[in-house]
């Protein structure tokens, strides 16, 4: 039996045809998505790229893992915050229909924290939580093999916890302090709110390293601002890293997993910036009886993490 998995995301269309009992890839086929074409012009990429590869390889089942918020009981989008045309579409149906083959959705977070979790860095533990910290912040648990919360509207959104009760807006989150965006858009903040007598070399280098225009800083520069000695940026991302080594500390006192594994471009900043400060914040603030019950270890399988992922749900849904 073979099983097709699915990568939707933002900025690129990912499928893997593999064997199910082993999920070692036969073919793997990879294109650029066009925002501008809406979800329409994804669905006839992603048409094409299937069709191709059922006209080489009998399928059984298809996994996908979407970049968006959706419904994993109906297998419907809810929506997609990078392209339009995705709200409410009945997207397991519609693969159902064009492919006749089951399918199964889960979002991108998900897939990967089944994917780390069954064959990555979380492989032979009970539970796993996975967090990715890219331009934003996601989360899933997966305890004996199977992913949590499917019958949920959302579930392990550790992103969406508010850091403390003086945070009363829905946009006050961890993911709006620790994402790449979230670190980039308060550094951008501070530096345009600074007074003129305050705004010294350290400001000139931060002001030349982006040709003048702060709102085009981004988080790979700012770590390597820090690097070079900016103490602006080093407050930002120490800020960041607490935050989220705050939240990490909460999902651990309140589901006891047995390894975090930490993924997404954000977590592949220098250890001494990014992995070494959360390991410490997370002993600060979990609650005690845990301490030294789990582990923090960086996630283990890269680019692919969305695309196995969704072989594994493909592949669960022929056991079932």
């Amino acid at each position: 039996m073979k099983v097709i998995g699915v990568e939707i995301g933002g900025t690129k269309l990912q499928v893997a045809l593999a064997e199910a009992d082993s999920l070692e890839p036969i073919c793997s086929l990879r294109e650029d998505i066009v925002p501008s074409n809406g979800a329409e012009g994804i669905r006839r990429q992603l048409e094409a790229l299937i069709h191709s590869l059922q006209a080489e390889h009998m399928a059984d089942a298809i996994g996908i893992g979407f970049g968006g918020p959706l419904d994993a009981k109906t297998g419907i989008v809810t929506t997609s915050h990078q392209v339009e045309g995705w709200d409410q579409f009945p997207l397991a149906h519609w693969c159902r229909d064009r492919f006749g083959l089951p399918t199964t959705i889960r979002n991108d977070c998900d897939a990967a924290a089944l994917a780390e979790a069954t064959i990555g860095a979380g492989q032979g533990c009970q539970s796993s939580f996975y967090v990715t910290v890219g331009s934003g912040i996601g989360g899933g648990y997966v305890v004996d093999g199977q992913l949590m919360g499917g019958s949920r509207p959302a579930f392990a959104e550790i992103g969406h916890l508010r850091p403390g009760i003086g945070y009363k807006e829905t946009d006050e989150t961890v993911e709006a302090e620790s994402s790449g965006f979230g670190i980039a858009q308060r550094l951008k903040d501070w530096l345009k709110n600074l007074d003129e007598e305050d705004q010294d070399d350290e400001y000139q280098s931060l002001l030349d390293a982006c040709d003048g225009d702060f709102t085009s800083l981004t988080t790979r520069e700012i770590v390597e601002a820090a690097q070079a000695g900016s103490n602006m940026c080093r407050t930002v991302l120490a800020d960041a890293v607490e935050t989220l080594g705050w939240a990490i500390a909460q999902v651990i006192t309140l589901m006891a997993p047995e390894v975090i594994v930490v993924g997404g471009g954000v977590a592949m900043m220098p250890e001494e910036l990014f992995l070494i400060p959360l390991k410490q914040h997370v002993d600060s603030f979990v609650f005690p009886p845990l301490a030294k019950s789990y582990e923090i270890v960086p996630a283990a399988l890269g680019e692919s993490v969305v695309v196995q992922g969704a072989l594994l749900l493909a592949k669960q849904s022929l056991e079932k």
